[in-house]
């Protein structure tokens, strides 16, 4: 369980809270709708960070109108995520759950049941905040999840209260090996967002939507190492309204005599998965984030439009 103490929060924040809960949602919806139009023509940089990954993922696939729309889509899902975020601060688990279903609840229930420590692999996909809180809500697992802190003191503050709820506790991304070792001694649980950009260092050379990017080997090594069960899992939604958390297939990890050939094989699943669901909705992703900046660096810094 999280010990930690509470840190209280901004006076500003909870007068902002209290107008945002006495808004209907339809009327926050609306706004967000608004915004997201005024993002895609003010935000030139992420905009255009935005078109470069789509045209790397989908090429011609996709016409201009399509990923226009997807970009714009891309804007509403993050609003509306930063949005619930601060909704959902100080939120009851009933709260929580009554925005949520949960799909293929007996993978999850199987993982507990074997006894084995769980590392969840996820994206910056759908409603992820909530998502997080509600399977921590819901199964009462003790969770630990990595996240690298905000720049701005105030605002990390908030965003640590909100996702340390219902017992889940926060690493932060520097130096997390420690952490996320010990999480696994104690055959706990541990959740990691993979979808995201590294360094040569630090992360494993892989395929994803058919061109090399770099991937985090971490949820490998220690699945690999502490024979851990890494169960997929993403939120998505019809209407920004209800959210639906999906638990994927356990991924399998190899067991051969070349240990670095396993994890190299299990991070090439765990990109698979997310390219798979992605692929399957596209506009739920954050496409503002340079994907494949590690090797197509050049094409972000470039901007005709």
């Amino acid at each position: 369980m999280n010990d930690r103490p509470r840190t209280p929060l901004p006076l500003g924040f909870r007068l902002l809270q209290g107008i945002l809960r006495a808004i209907p949602y339809r009327v926050h919806l609306r706004m967000i709708g608004l915004l997201a139009r005024a993002a895609v023509r003010i935000d030139r940089r992420h905009t255009h960070v935005a078109r470069v990954n789509l045209d790397l993922a989908f090429g011609d696939t996709l016409d201009e109108s399509e990923k226009a729309r997807i970009v714009r889509r891309s804007y509403e899902n993050l609003m509306v995520v930063a949005l619930d975020t601060i909704l959902n601060q100080g939120a009851s688990k009933e709260q929580i759950l009554s925005k949520v279903r949960f799909e293929n609840e007996a993978i999850l229930e199987e993982a507990i049941q074997s006894g084995r420590p769980i590392i969840f692999v996820t994206a910056h996909y759908g409603n992820w905040e909530l998502g997080t809180l509600a399977i921590a809500a819901k199964f009462h697992l003790p969770l630990s999840v990595v996240g690298r802190p905000l720049d701005w003191d105030w605002a990390n503050r908030i965003l640590t209260a909100t996702r340390e709820q219902f017992g889940v506790r926060m690493i932060p991304k520097r130096k997390a090996m420690k952490p996320m070792i010990e999480v696994m001694r104690r055959r706990e649980t541990l959740g990691l967002v993979v979808d995201q950009n590294t360094s040569e260092k630090q992360g494993e050379l892989i395929g994803f939507f058919g061109h090399p990017a770099r991937h985090t080997p971490a949820a490998a090594i220690l699945a690999r190492k502490f024979d851990a069960v890494v169960i997929p899992v993403y939120s998505h939604t019809t209407d920004y309204r209800r959210w639906t958390v999906t638990f994927h297939e356990p991924l399998p990890m190899p067991r051969s005599d070349d240990p670095e050939a396993d994890i190299l094989e299990h991070v090439r699943l765990q990109a698979a998965v997310t390219e798979r669901v992605i692929r399957q909705k596209p506009d739920e992703w954050l496409w503002l984030h340079r994907r494949w900046k590690n090797q197509y660096e050049e094409l972000y810094k470039r901007d005709k439009r």
